[in-house]
Parts: structure tokens; C-alpha cells; sequence
């Protein structure tokens, strides 16, 4: 069964948020953990995303704010990576902000995953506009959540089963499961 590699974003995704409700429920849904989720540190959030991702090959991703930023910058520098599909919630704008600047300028070309952008009209971490021009950037699938601020706690977001929709309809759309051919067992010789 497909795992579900849940990305937090800056200050992690303590409860009630959705993300937390998804670890909390789902028995395929893991959190990663991230260093010092109120410092982050590109390099070491890349390495520790890295690292889960090759403990539970063929997972599908799903980030919110700056996790979703993450997922992208780790797609765009390492494609040969086994991830099923990626859901991207609510990414946060990473130019010009005192938090999170040092993750820099955001990939501009496709991630090279099935993946669907989820935005709001109203978030004050990204424009709809911007969000829009990084799904076409990303050849992600766009969603438009309409005002829902950054789908988090503040924004009145708990278990959020849309979401759930949404991730279950990507994993749907996305490549099967790999399937590596069994090697027959050696026939059983009888010299005689």
C-alpha cells in the first residue's frame, strides 16, 4: 500500500492542524520529521526529506507552506527519486521573506512527478497569481480552494477530508506502484 509522507512546513504542524490528523488516523500517513522546524536550514530539511523518501520508496508527498517548498526544490535537484506523486498545499513565497529567504528562488520547470498544487485565493503566504504561475511552472494540476487563507489552523482547518480526496484521487492518477519481475526459482537438478 501506498505511504503518505507528510511534509510540515515552518513551526511543523502541531495539532489540530490537518497534517497532524492525517499522521493521527491514517496507519500509511508518517510525519517527517524536520530539524528545528522554527529555524529551518535548507540543506538539512533537503537531506532529511531525502532520507525518508529512500525509506519508503514509491510514497506519495503531500507538504503544506514551506513543506511544499521543500518537496519542489528536492524534486527539481534529485528526479531519479522513487515518489509516486506529490501534493503541494498551500506553498509558502520564499523571496524576500526574513524566515525562510535562505530557501531561495523557486524551481521554474516540471518536477517530473505527477503533482497537483493546492491554492487559496487569500493566503497571505502566496498570491493565487503566483501560485497559478508555479503550478504551470511545475506542470502540476491546479486547484483553487477559493478564500481559505493558508489551509491551516487559523484558517478554520482541521481533519480536512477534501484534502484526503484530493491526495486519494492523485495517488489514483498517478503511475502504479512499481512492480520489480521475481526471478523463477532454480529448477531443481537431480545429477544422476
Amino acid at each position: 500500500m501506498t505511504k503518505t509522507l507528510l511534509v510540515p512546513g515552518l513551526d511543523g504542524s502541531p495539532a489540530p492542524h490537518w497534517q497532524h490528523w492525517w499522521a493521527a488516523t491514517e496507519h500509511n500517513a508518517l510525519t517527517v520529521e524536520l530539524s528545528n522546524p522554527d529555524r529551518p536550514v535548507p540543506a538539512v530539511w533537503e537531506v532529511e526529506l531525502l532520507g525518508a523518501i529512500l525509506r519508503h520508496p514509491d510514497s506519495v508527498l503531500v507538504g503544506h507552506s514551506l513543506g511544499a517548498v521543500l518537496i519542489a526544490r528536492v524534486l527539481s535537484t534529485v528526479p531519479q527519486l522513487r515518489v509516486r506523486a506529490a501534493m503541494l498545499v498551500a506553498p509558502a513565497e520564499t523571496e524576500g521573506k526574513a524566515r525562510i529567504g535562505q530557501f531561495g528562488t523557486l524551481p521554474r520547470h516540471p518536477l517530473g512527478v505527477p503533482t497537483t498544487l493546492v491554492a487559496s485565493r487569500n493566503d497571505p503566504w502566496m498570491s493565487f497569481s503566483r501560485a497559478s504561475q508555479l503550478a504551470s511552472h511545475w506542470g502540476s494540476d491546479l486547484v483553487d480552494l477559493g478564500f481559505a487563507g493558508h489551509v491551516n489552523v487559523a484558517s478554520g482547518y482541521g481533519p480536512w477530508p477534501t484534502g484526503r480526496r484530493l491526495r486519494d484521487e492523485l495517488t489514483q492518477r498517478a503511475a502504479p506502484l512499481l512492480t520489480y519481475p521475481q526471478r523463477p526459482a532454480p529448477a531443481l537438478r537431480i545429477a544422476g
